[in-house]
């Protein structure tokens, strides 16, 4: 793809009446891609930088389904996630009263609390896993 320098020496150089093989020379590209460009007319417009997804109109959806799928092995309950839902959708809701805020942030707090509770014990879990399995290999290597 040509850049729009390159484009812009294309159109300066082809008025001053050269042939489209000695202009593609000193710019370094083919022939024809100086035949297009000449063509074409004005400089290339940049493209948009960010592609549409398939997924786009549900991005909304599938963050909430992440939300529940990081809750669930947490201990949370059917009705916990649908509490947390409703406070951040309360919150992204730009109309929403400030009571309202406020209570959905509160709430959004004792759901953090509560996670980190959840973490911790899951941690504790894991290290007495972590102790059984060396403690299984020891036995497994030791020759008596």
């Amino acid at each position: 793809m040509l850049r729009k320098e390159d484009f812009m020496m294309i159109h300066t150089v082809a008025q001053s009446g050269l042939y489209l093989c000695d202009i593609a020379k000193q710019v370094g590209v083919h022939p024809r891609t100086v035949r297009r460009a000449l063509a074409w007319g004005g400089a290339p417009t940049p493209r948009s930088s960010r592609r549409c997804s398939r997924l786009d109109p549900y991005r909304a959806d599938i963050d909430r389904l992440f939300v529940i799928r990081r809750m669930k092995p947490l201990g949370f309950t059917l009705d916990d996630m649908r509490a947390l839902l409703h406070a951040e959708s309360v919150l992204d809701d730009s109309d929403a009263a400030p009571a309202d805020r406020r209570a959905a942030l509160e709430e959004v707090a004792e759901f953090r609390q509560r996670a980190r509770l959840a973490c911790e014990k899951l941690e504790r879990q894991l290290e007495y896993a972590h102790e059984l399995t060396a403690q299984l290999s020891d036995r497994l290597t030791d020759p008596t």
